[in-house]
């Protein structure tokens, strides 16, 4: 099993910048690919961006593209998505989840974080 527990969340106008944080604990973090999606209300979950193990490969769906940053720290467990240029329409729940291999799709992920919700006003 790995627990994953997102933080950084919050209230941020347009323009602004967020740095979300994904804690893990359980099995060995540097085992598993990572990635960020998120949900808004109504919608499906989407995904954001995935970095492999050594954090040596990133992926990003293309509407973040040069404005979201995934990176990991296996020291420190921990995952990261740096935020900038936020648009209104990036507001949703982020969800951080493992997976055994790279993958872009959530069913594809075994353990997700709980959520941390994102809001961005005009």
């Amino acid at each position: 099993q790995v627990q994953l527990v997102e933080s950084g969340g919050g209230l941020v106008q347009a323009g602004g910048s967020l740095r979300l944080s994904c804690a893990a604990s359980g099995r060995t973090f540097s085992n598993y690919a990572m990635g960020w999606f998120r949900q808004a209300p109504g919608k499906e979950r989407e995904f954001v961006a995935r970095i492999s193990w050594s954090g040596g490969s990133t992926y990003y769906a293309d509407s973040m593209k040069g404005r979201f940053t995934i990176s990991r720290d296996n020291a420190k467990n921990t995952v990261y998505l740096q935020m900038n240029s936020l648009k209104p329409e990036d507001t949703a729940v982020y969800y951080c989840a493992a997976a055994a291999s790279l993958q872009v799709v959530p069913r594809r992920y075994d353990y997700w974080g709980q959520g941390t919700q994102v809001t961005v006003s005009s």
